[in-house]
């Protein structure tokens, strides 16, 4: 049947269009392997219509310009999705012959690629008008000349990565905004020549009021720098602020007040939380109640009167992370399991190192029929016998949980041990 004669009973039975069908859901990997069986099937494996989606880092990490090159005349207006993360000989000169070639790409991931310059985005700025989601974290020779050129030639880009890029000011990322009006999400983590103001100035240009997620991740930022940017954007949904141990609970009132539409909360080990009544009081007065993700990890000062708030006021929870939040008991995962998103909203709970937490805190999510994970790593409290009761009542459910192995007897006689530690543990 897989014979090297292209008049195989395979490609006399099935018509070409089906063939070319089937190809359309093999990976990069298989579609080389294919295009080496015979001429027909090079040609249909080779078809620019299987090569709409391209992630060449879990395919071969050093790839070189040529490659790119090669693939952009094959797959031509065909392409929309390609990831070059991690491909350190890739260069300006083949990027651009790539954005000549594939002016329809809308998602372009350069992450790590080193060796481009300015001169890429100058390429696809002249080149892909299409283009919707960009990635340029770690390329360091960027500058604010690269984002005036996205700004002038990529109208519709909602996603801009540039962590890391350290050569980018406020001047660039005004240019930016200005001209990219759909602008919903701007990642700007390590960008040390745009400081907190520089941020906050530009909440109100162009779109960015409305934007999505903004990140603060491990930085020095104080209450009254993010709750100006609180008050610029309206239309905040998501807000990172993990390792900012300098904010207070007077964040979380400023979004109360300004950010109805937050759906998402990431303030692992904010050590100054304490997420008291009052504080959600002021929080919710605002009608925000949509959030839908919270992650309070290493937020120590955490308590279960904090789980009795999102009981009550977060009727939309699915993920809630309380990992080492060494205060919670069994109470608190009572009220959330009582509580309003309970039955059909909550997803995923994590308590790990929860030490208060016992076979109790189980029997409360039962009632959680659409939770699909719970981790309970280093719950000392927690026995499999409990976690068998559970999944009686959730069968689906994923329980990642850690019991330390019962140390084996020594060897009797003094005899080699057939199997090392390892292999006896696992």
């Amino acid at each position: 049947m897989f014979s090297n004669n292209d008049e195989a009973a395979i490609n006399k039975k099935l018509p070409k269009e089906l063939l070319l069908r089937i190809f359309s859901f093999l990976d990069v990997v298989t579609l080389c392997r294919c295009a080496q069986v015979s001429r027909a099937w090079n040609v249909l494996a080779l078809d620019g219509s299987n090569w709409q989606r391209i992630d060449l880092f879990d395919f071969q990490r050093d790839i070189e310009g040529r490659v790119v090159e090669n693939i952009s005349k094959r797959c031509g207006g065909f392409l929309r999705k390609l990831s070059l993360r991690g491909c350190l000989g890739v260069g300006d000169n083949a990027l651009r012959t790539f954005a000549q070639n594939c002016r329809n790409i809308e998602v372009l991931n350069l992450n790590g690629c080193t060796k481009i310059t300015d001169a890429t985005c100058t390429s696809l700025s002249k080149f892909c008008s299409k283009l919707r989601h960009l990635d340029l974290a770690s390329c360091t020779s960027i500058t604010n000349l690269s984002l005036k050129a996205l700004s002038e030639g990529c109208p519709l880009l909602e996603q801009l990565i540039i962590s890391w890029c350290d050569q980018v000011t406020k001047d660039g990322i005004q240019a930016l905004v200005r001209g990219c009006g759909s602008l919903r999400a701007l990642s700007l983590k390590g960008c040390t020549q745009v400081g907190l103001g520089a941020r906050a100035g530009i909440c109100g240009v162009g779109s960015m009021g409305s934007m999505g997620p903004w990140c603060f991740s491990r930085q020095q930022i104080t209450d009254d720098g993010l709750i100006t940017i609180c008050r610029g954007c309206h239309k905040l949904q998501s807000l990172c602020a993990s390792g900012c141990s300098n904010i207070t609970d007077a964040i979380l009132n400023a979004l109360g007040q300004n950010c109805p539409r937050l759906r998402i909360y990431n303030l692992i080990c904010c050590l100054n939380f304490t997420l008291t009544v009052g504080v959600w009081n002021s929080l919710y007065s605002q009608n925000c109640h949509e959030l839908e993700k919270m992650d309070l990890e290493e937020c120590v000062q955490i308590t279960d009167s904090t789980l009795i708030q999102l009981s009550i006021h977060c009727p939309r929870l699915q993920v809630l992370s309380l990992s080492h939040c060494e205060l919670i008991t069994d109470d608190g995962i009572r009220h959330l399991g009582n509580g309003a998103c309970a039955h059909d909203r909550l997803e995923v709970i994590e308590l790990d190192n929860c030490p208060l937490i016992t076979d109790a805190s189980l029997e409360h999510l039962k009632s959680c029929h659409s939770l699909e994970r719970i981790e309970l790593y280093d719950c000392q409290q927690i026995t499999r016998a409990g976690i068998k009761r559970l999944r009686t009542h959730l069968p689906n459910i994923k329980v990642h949980a850690y019991f330390a192995p019962v140390t084996p007897p020594p060897s009797v006689g003094g005899s080699r041990q057939r199997f090392c530690r390892c292999c006896i543990i696992l």
